[in-house]
């Protein structure tokens, strides 16, 4: 997450925040900071606020760029390209899809400076005869958690970029994803809703909160189904509307059912041990050691292609994942 944190001067004339933060910060347009805004990325005083509104004196803007690729020039032409094996599932001269597996992080930040997504997209597009390649004015156009595996789409231009943009935007793009949850879920399928926003008590996860809570987040929506039950896990299939931080794993420990083995939210302890027989909880040991992340999976991708055509990209499930289900289903079916 990259936010950035101005404080307007005592004597600072009143002037619309697009103009502010434009003025404030370098290579951000007003169009990106408009649509951040909408998005909720925005705030003014730990406050919502919309286009409009005017900076006054002595106000505190936060503005968050960490799903938006909006960084410093310099931070994309500084980056060295590194040769990764990357598993390409389609690309043509508009956008590339690419599977990506556990562990990998995306873009680098403090503590992963090398061995990033973006090193080896770099690297490929250089390597490649894509012509005035600029990592700056293409690339992300959303992210996975580095533990998360699957589906990823790029942009390889300007017009790409924006136009995948505006459907993350108005929430056209269809993504879901394959979870492994702790405990057995009540209703077949449902929908999750809350706001969601950093714990105050633990910085590296979200939490769910109520809408007059103070820590209050901005709104997330997941749409889930079950799609098989194992007697201690769930497996289920999950549709996210809104795509903030650790959304999936977040709404999960809210209902109670923390994703298998995820480390940050609880999942990485047998759940209800006192209600599991010996057996079962030597069984869900190795289970653990075979699946040593998270156990989430963004398995489909389906969107509007630059050209105007609908698209639609699948991968399976990884290897680990689904070595997982196999036994559960010869133990628990």
């Amino acid at each position: 997450m990259k936010k950035i944190k101005i404080i307007a001067n005592k004597n600072q004339k009143e002037i619309r925040i697009d103009k502010f933060l434009k003025k404030n910060i370098q290579n951000i347009s007003r169009n990106q900071i408009q649509k951040l805004t909408s998005l909720g990325k925005v705030t003014v005083n730990q406050n919502d606020v919309k286009k409009n509104y005017k900076i006054k004196p002595l106000d505190f803007v936060e503005i968050e760029v960490s799903n938006i690729p909006i960084l410093d020039y310099l931070e994309y032409r500084n980056i060295i390209a590194e040769k990764i094996n990357l598993d390409i599932v389609y690309e043509d001269q508009d956008i590339i899809v690419v599977n990506k597996p556990a562990g990998m992080v995306v873009h680098p930040g403090y503590g992963n400076e090398k061995g990033t997504l973006i090193h080896g997209i770099k690297y490929h597009f250089q390597n490649s005869n894509l012509n005035n390649f600029d990592l700056y004015r293409s690339g992300l156009i959303h992210r996975l958690d580095k533990d998360t595996s699957g589906l990823l789409v790029l942009a390889k231009n300007e017009y790409s970029k924006k136009y995948l943009f505006q459907q993350f935007y108005s929430r056209t793009i269809q993504r879901e994803y394959r979870a492994l949850i702790w405990g057995n879920l009540l209703e077949e399928k449902g929908i999750i809703t809350g706001f969601i926003g950093r714990d105050p008590k633990n910085r590296k996860r979200m939490a769910i909160f109520r809408k007059n809570e103070p820590y209050k987040g901005k709104y997330s929506v997941t749409h889930y189904k079950v799609l098989e039950r194992f007697k201690h896990l769930t497996y289920i299939s999950c549709n996210i509307k809104t795509g903030k931080t650790h959304q999936i794993r977040a709404h999960f420990k809210y209902l109670g059912h923390p994703l298998f083995h995820d480390s940050i939210y609880g999942g990485n302890r047998i759940f209800m041990k006192k209600k599991c027989s010996n057996q079962s909880i030597e069984f869900l040991k190795t289970c653990l050691k075979i699946l040593p992340r998270q156990a989430l999976h963004a398995i489909s991708l389906s969107f509007m292609h630059p050209k105007n055509e609908k698209c639609y990209f699948y991968c399976p499930i990884p290897e680990d994942f689904k070595i997982v289900l196999q036994k559960c289903r010869k133990i628990f079916l």
